[in-house]
């Protein structure tokens, strides 16, 4: 395989998690407010929202949850909460707002796992 070809299946690969991962959170109640949000400090793979409850989510198509969990990173971390800085900073009822970090883990022949609050923004 190309890396051409290679870097198109991952990027299907990432549109299917995402679409799925989406259909999971609409079905728990949530809204989608923005896929694949980017700004200068980087990409949100999904932005939802219930009330004035905000999921910043980052979807990780994974073969084991462990696997998703650890993709995760303290770089990706921080670049996710600048992201969302940027994104809450433009949302005109900023201050009702509360805002979770999330993870929706796409695993192989199984329901999309919506693990909630996998890190802590800055104080």
């Amino acid at each position: 395989m190309t890396d051409a070809s290679a870097r198109i299946k991952a990027y299907k690969r990432g549109h299917r998690g995402e679409w799925l991962a989406a259909l999971a959170l609409m079905l728990k109640g949530y809204r989608i407010i923005a896929r694949r949000y980017r700004t200068k400090l980087g990409e949100i793979d999904l932005i939802a929202r219930r009330g004035n409850l905000v999921l910043i989510v980052e979807v990780k198509a994974r073969p084991t949850l462990i696997s998703a969990m650890e993709a995760i990173a303290y770089s990706s971390e921080r670049r996710i909460e600048g992201a969302a800085d940027l994104w809450l900073s433009r949302q005109p009822d900023y201050g009702k707002l509360s805002v979770r970090f999330d993870m929706v883990a796409v695993l192989p022949r199984r329901w999309p796992v919506h693990i909630e609050n996998v890190f802590h923004g800055r104080n």
